[in-house]
């Protein structure tokens, strides 16, 4: 089968689209979970979710590797070329979540602190 570069741009749209979805409600868990005082081992395990895809992006320069594969199939230089999010939140989504889940890091580790000083 001989997909053609828009078909293929669109696959890579709706893959990056929702691994986006999940990592931003990973991130939005571990905010919750700061905000809240309910750190868990899903909390932690969240954690380091995020900061794996820190260390991907890290690695590719800071844009997704779908970013890349996306490139092959466009030659836009819109910010939401390659997922189907509205271009000023592709263009601030680093720094949208990244500034929530820093925030509810450290929230997390003040509560574990804290908690962890009245035993």
């Amino acid at each position: 089968m001989n997909l053609s570069s828009k078909t293929k741009l669109r696959i890579v749209k709706v893959i990056h689209t929702l691994i986006w979805i999940i990592l931003a409600a990973i991130v939005l868990f571990v905010f919750w979970s700061g905000l809240n005082a309910s750190s868990s081992i899903y909390s932690w395990l969240a954690v380091v979710a995020v900061l794996i895809e820190g260390v991907v992006l890290t690695i590719f320069g800071g844009s997704c590797p779908l970013t890349t594969v996306a490139r092959r199939y466009s030659s836009s230089d819109s910010d939401n070329f390659d997922i189907y999010l509205p271009n000023w939140l592709a263009k601030h989504n680093k720094h949208i979540f990244g500034s929530i889940f820093l925030l509810g890091l450290v929230l997390m580790l003040i509560n574990q602190v804290s908690t962890g000083s009245q035993t």
